[in-house]
Order: structure tokens, then sequence, then C-alpha cells
């Protein structure tokens, strides 16, 4: 007998631990209020988002916008006519947006929202497929979700550092760095999810630094440092920090001895279905031919 889809959807691994990834964003958006500021990757991707938003001639009347930090992230969206005075929802610390809100436990009834913009907090949820079907279920028909989150390539030369410096430790290398969605299987996760017309697009950041340590301070701040189950508890040792560091500034650094961070951000657009959409014509109803238009000779394949 098939499992139904609630069924799979429990069957979700556990690799994320929620309850630090909560206590590490609540300091990183207090730390954010004190500046007045937000972190240097949301204030990347917000006007991406933005411009996103622009190209698209709606208005919408129930939205919400899920973020760290969200009611900051929403007001430097500046799109607060455009998404009819969203919503904003934070997994911690009611005081940076109206509600609490668990992305893996969305708490929206069905088609009770008609866009859902989401800012780099995906990557931390253990059931992103889980979490996409939820947000298309919370859509009207033809509602909207544009999302950012983290791709695969993210972190990158830490991670290939990190490994290096502790494969040679007697105790082996431990998980350090959070896995991130590869870009090639993201558009199969929207459609998985039930969402049509979806589009997904990449772009890369690469930060430099002075020196590794440099890095892992701004990840500290931003709360966003290792927050695997599996992680190890013993904290790293000097010695084997201090070769990580060697082994990225040898592989990763530029001529003038400054060391590469790429950041990879996935955007995803798509929509909840409606029958006003485009669908895809079925196979042999075209009414023209190809060789037509590319002005060729059509020439029949031999049995």
């Amino acid at each position: 007998m098939a499992a139904d889809q609630t069924s799979l959807e429990a069957l979700a691994p556990v690799v994320f631990d929620r309850e630090l990834v909560r206590a590490r964003r609540s300091r990183a958006i207090a730390r954010e209020a004190q500046e007045n500021r937000p972190d240097f990757l949301s204030a990347a991707v917000i006007p991406e988002l933005a411009d996103r938003l622009s190209l698209i001639t709606r208005t919408f009347t129930r939205s919400l916008v899920l973020a760290a930090g969200a009611r900051a992230f929403a007001n430097n969206l500046g799109m607060e006519e455009r998404l009819g005075h969203p919503v904003t929802a934070e997994i911690t610390n009611t005081a940076a947006a109206d509600l609490i809100c668990d992305e893996e436990a969305l708490p929206f009834a069905p088609e009770s929202l008609d866009c859902i913009v989401s800012g780099l907090t995906l990557h931390w949820v253990n059931d992103l497929p889980g979490t996409l079907i939820q947000m298309r279920r919370a859509l009207r028909p033809d509602g909207l979700l544009l999302a950012a989150l983290f791709g695969g390539d993210t972190l990158s030369e830490l991670r290939t550092s990190l490994l290096l410096a502790e494969a040679a430790s007697p105790s082996g290398a431990a998980p350090r760095v959070s896995p991130f969605l590869d870009v090639r299987d993201a558009g199969a996760l929207l459609q998985r999810a039930g969402f049509a017309l979806p589009v997904v697009d990449t772009d890369r950041l690469t930060v430099r630094y002075s020196h590794p340590l440099a890095l892992m301070r701004d990840l500290r701040a931003m709360g966003a440092t290792n927050a695997l189950l599996s992680r190890s508890r013993r904290p790293l040792r000097r010695s084997v920090l201090m070769e990580a560091c060697e082994a990225y500034a040898d592989q990763f650094s530029d001529a003038d001895g400054r060391i590469r961070a790429t950041f990879q951000i996935i955007y995803l657009t798509a929509w909840a279905p409606h029958e006003s959409q485009q669908k895809p014509l079925r196979p042999g109803s075209a009414k023209a031919r190809l060789a037509d238009a590319l002005k060729t000779t059509e020439h029949k394949l031999r049995n």
C-alpha cells in the first residue's frame, strides 16, 4: 500500500538543530537592531528580490514576508504598497516581526495568502520539499512564491580548508559547514511541491577578507555557523584551526593576500496553479513546422 504524502513528509531526515538555529538567529537579530542595518548578505539579496517583484505587474492583498528580522527585511524591501502591507514572520523574537512562525510548520490556512517572499531562511529547514508544499497550499490560485536561499557552492572554500586540516587529525574530519541546495535540483523541488511556471536563477557573491578568522567572526555575528545536528561537540583544536587557516590562505587567496569566500544565492520564482496560466501544448498539436521556421529541409529518420 502506498504511503500518503503526509506520511512521506514525516519521514524527512532531521539534519539541523532547529533550537540552535532559533537561538543564534535571535542573537543576530538583536545585534542588527543595535547597529540599525541588515547583515551584508541580506543587504545584497533585498534589492534582487525587490527587482523581481517590480517586474510583476500585480498588487497583492495578503502577503507574507518570511526572513530573519522580517520586519526590517520587509521595510528595506520597500514594496509595502505592492505587497499590500505584508505580514512579517520570524522563527524567534516577536519584536522583529508580527508573529513567530516556524518555516517547518507554517500556521496559515489553505489559500489564505497571495504572495510569499522568503529571504535567506529556507536553507535551515530539515524538510525543504515539505516546506515548499506548505507554502503552495497556503497560496491562493495564481499566488506567487519568491524566495532566496543559499546554494551548494556557498562557503566551498571554508568547507574544503576545514576538511583538509581535520583529515590528518586522529579524530578525523567532522561536518563543519551545512549542506546547501544544488541549483540543479531547485526546479524539480518546485514542481514536486505542485508549483506552476517555476523559474530558478542564481547569483554568486564573492566576499574578500584579510584572514579566514575574519570570515568566521562574520558568520558567527550573523548566526550562520554550524547548526548540524550531527556536528561535533568537541571544540576545534587551535592547531587544527590554524592549519585550516593556512590551507585557506594557500588555496583561496588573491595576489594581495586577501582570501575569498563564495556565497551562492539561488532565487526561486513560482506560482500556485491557476487555469488562466500558460500551459504547454500537447505533443503533436503544433500548427507550424520547425523546419519552416528554421528555413531548412526536414529529413525523415531511417527505420
